[in-house]
């Protein structure tokens, strides 16, 4: 599967440098840049914001560390757990259409505050592959 257009393009979902330094530290198990990833908020609400349904789409990147699991939305983290952290076990973790991957969480896991489900979704050829790495983790 190729790359987005952003990433071939503009570099979008490409990992920063000083990211990636500490990701090479912690030793990459599996690493994929420049895919094509969505969230979808259901009956999700948070102060300031609240929605039955949405989704938004972006180029992300992916991957699997002897630490943690990680996502990055441009340069922000939008997962970023620790493996030994309990919550990396109750996220659900599917692969759709089998090329991506779907990590789907309670909203109150991370934020006290906010309710409702989230779902990320990432579209890559290594889905399956970083799929039975999670498993092997949280067992």
């Amino acid at each position: 599967m190729a790359k987005s257009f952003l990433y071939r393009l503009f570099g979008i979902g490409k990992i920063p440098a000083s990211y990636m330094s500490q990701l090479q530290t912690e030793g990459i198990v599996l690493l994929d840049e420049g895919v094509k990833g969505s969230v979808t908020y259901l009956n999700f609400h948070r102060p300031g914001k609240s929605s039955a349904w949405e989704r938004r789409w972006f180029t992300t990147s992916i991957g699997l560390t002897k630490a943690r699991l990680f996502a990055l939305w441009g340069s922000n983290p939008i997962i970023n757990v620790p493996l030994t952290d309990e919550r990396l076990r109750a996220m659900r973790y599917s692969l759709e259409n089998g090329e991506t991957l779907c990590v789907a969480l309670d909203a109150a896991l991370f934020h006290a505050d906010w309710s409702g489900t989230i779902e990320y979704r990432f579209r890559t050829p290594q889905a399956q592959q970083l799929l039975e790495l999670l498993q092997k983790q949280i067992v």
